[in-house]
């Protein structure tokens, strides 16, 4: 929108001049000592309106001591037949009780977080409750900190809050909030208030299906070549080709790259082989991987043919990169083994109790090896190649294999048993259990956002009440554990014929998940409701000023924004027509004093608000106008001998020097600045003209000088006009900082 002055030009001069002495003045009738630090955060108050025209007062809301400081709450306008409970509180958003709060809901009377307000007369008045004064008005202390009680505010968004006590639970109308920070944080920290999802949630959804590389059993997204290798049996439902081997596809259309369908057999010869379980990339690009029965091989885009050995013994039932670059770990059942991957010699080998997978942590030295028939995990030193531990595995012998993974950036094991992911830590130490609806089948992990993805996959036999065809995507923090996005559901992903597996985008952006049964991979893409990152604040301005208010938002898809105003305290809201992007600008107008202002974050995930902010605008007084009049005219008077006639006469001296010389206490009044008849050899057409130029003129004239004590002194303080003028050219510069920093508003509508 079209920015508009809010001052006409040399305007902007005469503010800085009432800036400097407005300062003045406050820290002088405040008995402060000139130059004393004064707080313009956590001191300052803060002033809601409630949707019955309830006024709400907080006497600090930003800055505040994490561990825990006192706070006046100040009410008026409420309805004496409701009680309420005053606290600090989970900040919900509109139409959403605050709700858990520091002290919980206080009927006992004896908390120092919560106080309880009634109507006069209310039987809990007394000892449990204090009573409204006088037009429903209340004034009180609590106690707030940023953690307890099960709020903690350095997570999520709150508000010194009033609403309805435990007799109207459900009564929304005595909500009246006011955000707070504390140190470390900024205003409206919190992310804003989800309308539908909570802010910054995290969901996926399905953006293509591919469906050209088989019956997918394995997949690899390449670190360096960002290419995608499915490890593929054949599908001969779907087609008439022979669809085995390893394909190579673009990950973001789905196209075949390459496809290597042949591997050497038992006798060297190269064969259709399909590719059962990747182990890892090769530099650049390409792969290691196992094919049925015995074959380990290699392989980049544009092969023709696989390279690779045929080893001897059993079945090989898992693979994994070795200790060194030309070596990989595989295992025959509970024979590990590693083999050099161009002669198939194993260089070391080591038998187990028992076993079928396992997961190597080349970081840590480890690998871990499961037995589930026997319910056991074994911990193998990588570097002696020997058994260095012995592990549980919860629920006994004989669980459904599902999967072995390390975390890399931790070292923890998830360990897909049955319905359960059992997660141990590098220590061997059972840590978490985390249960689906459904059989664990395979775990990824993104390092850069720590987060796990376990997809989940239905059992796929009907005739059992537990399954529906459908699998599920679930995704963890690695630290906590605490679900990081929305369960997505995927239709007909079932373990009848073979199981699941997926890989990960570095950052968490893209997820590939496969469905043998289908034969398909789906392409999953993260989305992101949108996530407050700064919000507007509370605003004063003088009628005519321009000012503007700036809110910004994250998410995926890019949300779009709109700003919206109410006009009668946030009971309903409307759009601000244009009003469509990150900074609302206007000319600040008396009739908006009290409007409300808040922006708007939409995208497909959700919809997000900041929390309502408040616009205040004071009238532009005589002093404001009259005072460039007094203070520039009155200021050039010969204060030698105190002539008004130099100075200007009392009426334009007194009425117009009242702002500019310091304000109406300063000196540009009669009665404040001192009288014609007590000063030296002022006249009393001079009177308040003389006192005008005295400190108007050593500011803003700059040539009066105070000659005479006829001036008088401050009746509020004692000091003298000679002590005032001093005062007011020592702040001078301050004004003008505090002036440049309001000027740098833009404006907007309404």
């Amino acid at each position: 929108m079209t920015s508009t002055p809010g001052t006409a030009p040399g305007g902007q001069s005469r503010l800085r001049r009432r800036a400097g002495t407005a300062a003045v003045a406050a820290l002088l009738l405040a008995g402060i000592p000139v130059g004393a630090a004064v707080s313009a955060d956590a001191g300052t108050p803060k002033t809601a309106t409630g949707p019955q025209g309830q006024k709400l007062t907080v006497s600090a809301t930003t800055g505040l001591d994490p561990a825990g400081q006192k706070v006046r709450v100040q009410g008026e306008g409420y309805g004496l037949t409701t009680g309420i409970y005053v606290a600090l509180c989970k900040d919900n958003g509109d139409n959403r009780v605050p709700s858990p709060c520091l002290g919980g809901a206080d009927m006992s009377g004896g908390s120092k977080t919560s106080q309880w307000i009634v109507p006069p007369g209310d039987p809990y008045e007394g000892d449990l409750a204090q009573a409204f004064g006088p037009g429903g008005t209340f004034d009180v202390e609590i106690e707030i900190a940023q953690k307890g009680d099960g709020l903690d505010c350095a997570e999520v968004a709150c508000s010194v809050v009033t609403r309805a006590d435990h007799r109207a639970a459900g009564d929304r109308t005595q909500d009246v909030r006011i955000p707070v920070a504390f140190a470390g944080q900024d205003p409206g920290d919190g992310g804003g208030e989800g309308v539908d999802v909570p802010a910054g949630t995290i969901s996926y959804k399905s953006a293509a299906e591919f469906t050209t590389a088989g019956k997918p059993l394995d997949l690899l997204l390449h670190p360096d070549s960002k290419k995608l290798y499915v490890g593929a049996d054949n599908l001969p439902d779907t087609a008439d080709v022979d669809e085995r081997g390893l394909h190579v596809l673009n990950p973001e259309t789905g196209t075949s790259d390459s496809w290597i369908s042949q591997a050497p057999g038992s006798t060297g010869a190269l064969r259709a082989s399909a590719a059962a379980r990747i182990a890892g990339p090769l530099p650049g690009d390409g792969v290691v991987y196992n094919y049925p029965l015995r074959g380990v091989g290699s392989a980049k885009s544009g092969d023709e043919a696989a390279s690779g050995v045929w080893l001897a013994g059993p079945t090989i039932t898992d693979i994994a990169p070795g200790t060194t670059p030309d070596t990989v770990l595989v295992a025959q059942g509970a024979t590990l083994s590693e083999i050099e991957r161009a002669t198939g010699t194993a260089t070391r080998t080591l038998t187990l109790p028992g076993g079928t997978q396992f997961a190597a942590d080349p970081e840590r030295g480890a690998l871990w090896y499961t037995d589930f028939a026997a319910g056991k995990m074994h911990r193998v030193d990588l570097t002696s190649f020997t058994v260095s531990g012995s592990f549980d595995l919860p629920g006994g012998p004989g669980g459904m294999a599902g999967f072995t993974e390390t975390d890399p950036a931790t070292g923890a094991v998830w360990v897909g048993v049955d319905r359960s992911v059992l997660v141990f830590d590098a220590a061997g130490t059972l840590v978490k259990t985390l249960v689906g609806k459904d059989l664990a089948r395979d775990a990824a992990f993104d390092t850069a956002s720590g987060r796990a993805y376990v997809v989940w996959q239905d059992g796929g036999d009907l005739s059992d009440p537990a399954n529906d065809n459908n699998g599920t995507l679930t995704v963890y923090g690695t630290e906590d554990f605490a679900v990081a996005a929305k369960d997505l559901s995927l239709p007909g992903n079932h373990s009848q014929a073979g199981a699941a597996s997926l890989a990960v985008e570095p950052g968490g952006t893209t997820v590939f998940v496969t469905s043998p049964a289908e034969g398909k991979i789906t392409k999953l893409v993260r989305q992101v409701s949108p996530l407050v990152t700064r919000a507007p604040a509370d605003l004063t301005a003088k009628e005519g000023e321009e000012v503007a208010l700036t809110a910004e938002a994250e998410g995926a898809p890019e949300p779009t924004v709109r700003w919206q105003v109410s006009t009668d305290g946030a009971q309903t809201w409307k759009d601000v027509e244009g009003a469509t992007e990150s900074a609302l600008t206007f000319t600040a107008r008396t009739a908006q004093d009290g409007y409300r202002y808040r922006a708007e974050f939409r995208n497909d995930v959700g919809t997000t608000r900041t929390a309502a902010v408040t616009l205040t605008v004071t009238a532009a007084t005589g002093g404001d106008t009259g005072g460039d009049v007094g203070g520039d005219t009155g200021g050039n008077g010969d204060a030698s001998n105190g002539v008004g006639s130099t100075g200007g006469d009392g009426a334009t001296g007194g009425d117009g020097g009242t702002r500019t010389s310091g304000g109406s206490t300063n000196g540009g009044s009669d009665s404040t600045g001192g009288s014609g008849s007590t000063g030296t050899s002022g006249g009393s057409s001079g009177t308040v003209g003389g006192s005008g130029s005295t400190v108007g003129g050593g500011v803003a004239g700059g040539t009066g000088t105070a000659a005479t004590s006829g001036g008088g002194s401050l009746a509020a303080t004692g000091a003298t006009v000679m002590s005032v003028t001093l005062a007011a050219a020592g702040l001078v510069g301050a004004g003008v900082l505090v002036h440049r920093r309001a000027r740098r508003r833009t404006e907007g509508a309404l």
